[in-house]
């Protein structure tokens, strides 16, 4: 009897291992494409600074604020979205995102104004809302929890690939011109439309959940829903009070992981939206020079966030490999006011291995922290709360670069944050709230 359980036990793990794999076969590549697409459209302002400047008359303030419009859009309909992907599901969700994202997107080729600028930016937000919990959640019903976390570090690369590419993409489209069209316009046009494309692909490829999966045997679908509601009911055995969202709100460590991410979103689009400005005063470039320049920090982040994760799995205390990386972030931008140009793309190049590992780094705290139930909620209001550095930091920039001639007290304040956010890091539990704890919480509610 011991031999045949034993042997039932090893087929059940075999048929989840193969169901497991093929899971990220099918969805992890295509889920890395969408992000690097979204994360360039998201971005792309930056390699067209100039030449809206000098065709529409859209100076430093103008621009650092519809950068940062984005991020107000995406904040206010971040939870909405997530809430309707739930409801409706994330095959649906996740297409309509998409389209919508690269319609607005195709449509910046079309503004004339400051005010046309800022709409669209703030409707580009509102479109891409939702992406990135939307497929945290997509993972949370197709992959145990063992498994999501290394999902979600693969997923999470995307941007930093995005980041790589997305200079010497944008650089070469700049050169086309034509049908009464300047080189930003189809900058624009080509890559907002490729979203539009990309998304019936995502129609037909995603399926709603594991039963809908023709590509995995019926066996294969039983073993992953099983793993997956059995890790749900133990953890609910384990905390068998919900905690609502109200509560959640008022809940320090919460609190406590938006300032956290803001303050690591803060440093991540300072750089993003003004790192092609700061490479253009290095000498006479083109636009496809510019790109590549561009490319060189986020090439070595790459490097950073894979060294850092493979370190943090090996030595574990994520509190401490995320302080080491918001301190490395925070000694680059601090360097990049000390000298010219050139010292300051160095110092920015190994600023990026900090701020970026920092952000991968980070996530595996709040998602150790949280109830399942709530995770995918919670984790798109920490997103939506951090991104809020992505209004801050060009705003100010551009506010500094028009009235001072400089972005030297930006820098500073970065390199300032990133040492608050190292420290306060150490604040941050990676471990849930007991049941006892919970109670606790709820009776001192009640009393206050």
């Amino acid at each position: 009897m011991k031999t045949s359980v034993s042997g039932m036990n090893e087929g059940v793990d075999s048929t989840l291992a193969s169901a497991i794999s093929k899971v990220k076969r099918h969805v992890l590549p295509l889920f890395v494409i969408m992000f690097i697409v979204n994360y360039i459209d998201r971005v792309n302002i930056g390699f067209v600074r100039t030449h809206m400047e000098h065709d529409l008359g859209i100076g430093a303030a103008a621009y650092g604020f519809g950068a940062g419009l984005f991020f107000i859009g995406y904040a206010l309909f971040e939870v909405p979205s997530n809430m309707l992907l739930q409801k409706v599901g994330a095959r649906i969700w996740l297409t309509r995102i998409m389209l919508t994202w690269g319609l607005v997107a195709a449509g910046m080729a079309f503004i004339q104004n400051e005010t046309h600028f800022y709409i669209l930016r703030f409707l580009l937000g509102v479109a891409e809302a939702g992406f990135f919990p939307g497929v945290i959640y997509y993972f949370t019903r197709w992959l145990p929890g063992a498994e999501r976390g290394k999902a979600i570090a693969i997923f999470l690369s995307g941007s930093a690939v995005a980041s790589l590419i997305s200079g010497p993409l944008s650089g070469l489209l700049l050169q086309i011109n034509g049908l009464g069209m300047h080189g930003w316009q189809w900058m624009y046009f080509i890559e907002g439309m490729f979203s539009v494309g990309l998304c019936v692909f995502v129609w037909f490829w995603l399926d709603a959940k594991p039963h809908d999966a023709k590509w995995l045997t019926r066996a294969e679908q039983d073993a992953l829903v099983t793993a997956i509601d059995d890790e749900q009911k133990a953890r609910e055995a384990a905390t068998p009070i919900r905690p609502s969202m109200g509560k959640l709100l008022k809940d320090r460590q919460i609190i406590l992981f938006c300032l956290i991410y803001f303050f690591i979103q803060l440093t991540i689009y300072a750089a993003t939206f003004w790192l092609p400005s700061i490479i253009k005063k290095m000498g006479e470039m083109s636009d496809f020079q510019v790109g590549l320049f561009n490319s060189i920090p986020w090439l070595l982040s790459i490097i950073g966030m894979y060294a850092f994760a493979a370190f943090s799995a090996k030595w574990k205390h994520q509190q401490a490999w995320v302080a080491t990386a918001l301190l490395i972030a925070a000694a680059g931008m601090f360097m990049s006011t000390t000298g010219g140009p050139i010292f300051a793309f160095v110092a920015i190049c190994f600023a990026a291995l900090g701020f970026k590992s920092a952000s991968s780094l980070f996530w595996p705290i709040p998602q150790a922290y949280l109830d399942a139930r709530i995770a995918a909620a919670v984790i798109a209001l920490i997103n939506s709360v951090g991104n809020l550095g992505g209004f801050v930091a060009p705003t100010t920039f551009g506010l500094l670069e028009e009235h001072t001639g400089s972005i030297q007290g930006g820098l500073y304040g970065l390199a300032a944050t990133s040492i608050i956010a190292a420290i306060i890091v150490f604040a941050a539990r990676t471990t849930p709230k007991s049941a006892a704890d919970l109670a606790v919480a709820e009776a001192a509610a009640k009393h206050a």
